[in-house]
């Protein structure tokens, strides 16, 4: 699977904990991620993870555009809630299309500890059940 990983900075060290928690389930898929997060996380796990720009500068939307090309099969998205965020349309845009082209997507570790779970079982394939 093509795994997308991202993170506000309120948000970055809890999804490198959860990265180095759940490497070796990662390490079999394919990982992308905005830049500082995607540095964070290869740093510290040593996962191999494609790197765009930072979500700041552009990131968000490439990861952005690889959902809307069905490049991208499971969006783990750390969000800071409680921060004002100046990055809101971008955060919005990426929701709308996970929700869109049916992407499951974890915006809190709960969610993506459920979504990692099934993805280890192999619950996850649901392109495949979408062709029954």
């Amino acid at each position: 699977m093509n795994i997308a990983i991202t993170a506000h900075d309120a948000k970055k060290e809890l999804m490198v904990q959860f990265c180095i928690a759940y490497c070796g389930i990662l390490s079999r898929h394919n990982l992308c991620a905005t830049g500082t997060t995607g540095k964070l996380v290869s740093d510290a796990t040593g996962l191999n993870i494609q790197r765009f720009l930072s979500g700041t500068q552009g990131g968000d939307q490439q990861i952005a555009a690889r959902i809307a090309f069905n490049e991208i099969d499971l969006l783990l998205f750390f969000r800071d809630s409680l921060q004002a965020n100046v990055q809101e349309s971008s955060d919005k845009n990426l929701l709308r299309l996970c929700d869109m082209h049916n992407i499951p997507v974890a915006t809190n570790i709960a969610t993506a500890e459920v979504l990692i779970h099934g993805l280890e079982r192999g619950d996850l394939d649901w392109r495949e059940i979408v062709k029954l």
